[in-house]
């Protein structure tokens, strides 16, 4: 269903394992999962407004972008600067048995939720086996 490549991971994975540290903040944390034939992802957005998300599609790549704008102008002096500004960016590489054109895409309480239902030629079906009275001869 959905492909994920990431060349950095493992180096984070074998930091984070001996320092106790997250290497670098995930930006966008996501999770995913099949639910009634449809595929459905969450992104974690706080503080994005949803006139900035913007989703392409393109090859079965799924592009999410998003830019979170500080909450004080450039006047101002900054005491504390934990959170993270800018514009963000997401890769999800979406495997032939997506619908990718029946994506939707909701936003709500920071939260992008996409659903992207299972192609019909990707769900079980059943496959009548019809039979002959005679005997049938099959060539290989």
């Amino acid at each position: 269903m959905l492909m994920r490549t990431d060349p950095f991971r493992d180096f984070d994975r074998l930091t984070e394992a001996m320092l106790g540290t997250r290497a670098r903040p995930a930006v966008m944390p996501m999770d995913a999962y099949r639910e009634d034939g449809t595929f459905v992802v969450h992104l974690d957005l706080p503080g994005v407004s949803a006139d900035s998300i913007d989703l392409t599609v393109e090859q079965n790549v799924l592009t999410v972008h998003a830019e979170r704008k500080p909450p004080v102008g450039d006047g101002a002096e900054r005491v504390v600067g934990e959170r993270s500004y800018g514009v963000f960016s997401r890769q999800l590489f979406l495997g032939d048995t997506l619908d990718t054109d029946q994506l939707s895409a909701d936003y709500t309480s920071g939260v992008l939720t996409l659903r992207i239902p299972i192609a019909e030629k990707a769900k079980p079906r059943k496959v009548e086996i019809s039979g002959g009275d005679g005997r049938k001869e099959i060539n290989a």
